[in-house]
């Protein structure tokens, strides 16, 4: 059979994205992966540096994706099949470039987590995430901002003659172009991943990249890597080393043999080679690896636990009855904490190959943690001798990586044709055309071409801005009108020029026609200097400003719905019942029902001393789709207006009671 790139049409339960939160991110992001700086302090200097290297100051110039649902429909999703005699993946290129599915053709098995809804959660960076398949983590620590975003798709010649399908966006975080080239060589039976970041900026640039891949996980699943020990990082925030495969009096390898959620990094060893590999066999000794060339060094196991905790998640992330995962990953570093350093003009690239396993169970399983291991890197190199990979590389890097796409199969965002034309970078292989500009770009564009910062057509909420340097120096010699200020202020508070901000901000708000974004821009910025309670009456006028001017369609609703529960929630954080009472009267109703708002009345019932009427929120029943990993609002909340054990539907909680230990 020879191999086939074809287009296909993914149906799927899915709840919609909603719209983009159109207030920008100015504060950092509420990641669990962070670290206690004491812990810092006994790590190897390498990974120490790296750690304190690149941290987010905010996730500007990205906007927040909270406006999901829970509510779902059959929803149909492009998607790009790469089929030959041996393996069958699916691609979805409007969702980050998800693998969503990876058949070993002869048996028909599905060898990674395919997950049978599309339902977002708050996972990544800027929001909306999805569980399952094969997802490329870039930018920082988390998730990436673009795993439900469209990327650029298109098909080029594969180094061996057939097709391949090429993947490409601008990363935003970093403001770094990459590519994802997936092929399937004739008669091969792995996916080869060619990937490839480049830095076209004098600059240096921290750079993230791990590879995530959801597999099946039951009671026989172990997760093998050349390792003997590994980092391993909970959600207590420590990350100390630790023995594989036991520790603390159980056989860590087996994900369902913890309580609680942990990452494990694993330090591989010498003996793997020129190339890494992880894999994970079920208790037939079946499954799948992952293997690469040696610059995607590192080699993680997230796991859920069986802790009801864990499992509220995967049922939240899918459906309840489909089967748990496991995540076996690989990245630039040893572990997600960190960041690497890419030189202005430089590049960096690997080839990554996926692919079916089959090893003695006897082994596998065993006691011998050693002989499990062998067994497995035996039958790695059996699949895929030693060798292949690097040659694999080298063809893709000499005659494909730089080849221009042939037919366009999906676009992405015209943010990366903004950055070549104003910059005139030259980047073969992944053009961003002029052709992709749409209309969130074009008062950037106008900006560079003139020097001006456009008046709006209508009357509506700012939009995105943009906080580069380059960027930032064109805001500042551009004529001071308020939308102009508004955008200045906004790319000096993400390079850590607090002050000046608040000096844009407030030179904009003497002339404003519109007066609320820049309030509550002023109002984060009263926070971040440790004045609740100016924060919390700024907050209260900008929503107020907003009441009156908003229009009603989908940008202004958004608008309201974010600025209203940022303004309700400093205002109860302030101690103010009465003024948080006076914006949730000024909520339309539609708002008022949904979840977070839900969540905010009980939380305004509990401070206005009406526990019982603030418990009974709880017990009509909601459920918060923007629940953030790790976040315990919901358990901290019933605990103020009860000492009734919490509802398991309420019940996410991924770590152990205060004073417990965690294994």
């Amino acid at each position: 059979m020879a191999t086939t790139v074809r287009r296909a049409v993914l149906t799927l339960p899915a709840a919609p994205l909603g719209p983009e939160n159109p207030l920008p991110a100015l504060r950092p992001p509420g990641d669990v992966h962070v670290l206690d700086g004491r812990v810092r302090d006994g790590l190897p200097r390498d990974m120490a540096r790296q750690i304190g290297y690149g941290s987010l100051r905010s996730l500007l110039p990205v906007r927040i994706l909270d406006g999901y649902e829970r509510h779902r429909q059959e929803r149909h999703f492009d998607a790009v099949v790469l089929e030959n005699e041996h393996l069958r993946a699916t691609v979805l290129p409007g969702l980050g470039g998800r693998v969503h599915s990876l058949v070993h053709v002869p048996t028909g098995r599905e060898l990674l987590y395919r997950n049978p809804v599309f339902q977002p959660a708050n996972f990544a960076l800027n929001g909306a995430w999805f569980s399952g398949g094969i997802e490329w983590n870039i930018g920082a620590t988390g998730h990436t901002t673009l795993a439900c975003a469209p990327l650029h798709a298109a098909l080029v010649p594969a180094p061996d003659g057939g097709q391949m399908l090429r993947l490409w966006e601008w990363e935003r975080l970093r403001d770094l172009p990459f590519q994802v080239d997936l092929w399937l060589p004739q008669d091969g039976e792995f996916l080869y991943v060619g990937v490839r970041v480049r830095n076209p900026h004098e600059r240096p640039a921290p750079l993230y990249w791990w590879s995530n891949t959801a597999v099946p996980e039951d009671r026989g699943t172990r997760i093998l890597a050349p390792a003997d020990e590994a980092w391993h990082f909970g959600y207590e925030r420590t990350l100390r080393r630790v023995p594989v495969p036991h520790w603390q009096g159980a056989d860590r390898t087996y994900p369902l043999h913890h309580e609680y959620p942990a990452d494990y990094f694993y330090e591989v060893a010498p003996e793997s080679g020129p190339r890494p590999w992880i894999a994970a066999l079920d208790e037939a000794g079946r499954g799948l690896v992952q293997t690469s060339t040696a610059p995607l060094r590192g080699r993680k196991l997230f796991v859920w636990g069986a802790g009801e905790g864990g499992r509220r998640w995967q049922d939240w992330l899918t459906e309840p009855g489909t089967g748990g995962y496991a995540e076996i990953q690989a990245g630039l570093a040893r572990t997600q904490l960190e960041h690497v350093r890419l030189e202005g003009g430089a590049e960096v690239s690997w080839l990554e190959a996926y692919g079916p396993l089959a090893a003695d169970p006897a082994s596998v399983h065993g006691p011998d943690w050693s002989a499990a291991r062998t067994a497995a890197g035996q039958a790695l190199d059996a699949a895929l001798p030693p060798g292949g990979i690097d040659e694999a590389y080298a063809a893709w890097r000499s005659e494909a990586a730089d080849t221009e796409p042939g037919e366009r199969l999906a676009s992405g965002s015209g943010w990366g044709a903004l950055e070549v034309l104003c910059g005139g970078h030259k980047l073969p292989g992944t053009p961003f055309a002029e052709s992709d500009l749409g209309e969130p770009q074009q008062p950037w564009l106008e900006l560079w071409r003139t020097g001006v910062f456009p008046a709006p057509r209508r009357v509506a909420p700012p939009g995105p801005s943009l906080v580069a340097p380059h960027w930032r120096d064109m805001l500042e010699t551009a004529p001071a009108e308020p939308l102009t200020e508004y955008h200045l202020g906004v790319a000096q508070w993400h390079a850590g020029d607090v002050a000046q901000a608040v000096r844009s901000w407030e030179r904009g708000l003497a002339l404003a026609p519109s007066r609320w974004p820049l309030l509550r821009c002023l109002a984060a910025a009263d926070a971040l200097i440790g004045d609740p309670a100016r924060a919390a009456r700024r907050y209260a006028e900008a929503f107020e400003d907003l009441a009156d001017e908003s229009r009603g369609s989908e940008p202004w609703t958004a608008a309201e719905s974010a600025l209203g529960r940022e303004a309700m929630t400093a205002l109860l954080e302030a101690g103010r019942p009465a003024e948080a009472r006076a914006v949730w009267d000024r909520l339309r109703p539609t708002l008022r029902e949904q979840p977070r708002f839900r969540l905010l009345a009980a939380m305004l019932l509990a401070a206005e001393g009406h526990a019982a009427a603030a418990r009974r929120v709880f017990e009509d029943g909601f459920e918060l789709p923007d629940l953030r990993e790790g976040d315990d609002i919901l358990s901290q909340v019933w605990s103020r207006i009860t000492d009734r054990p919490l509802p398991p539907a309420y019940d996410f909680r991924m770590r152990p009671p205060t004073g417990e230990t965690l294994p």
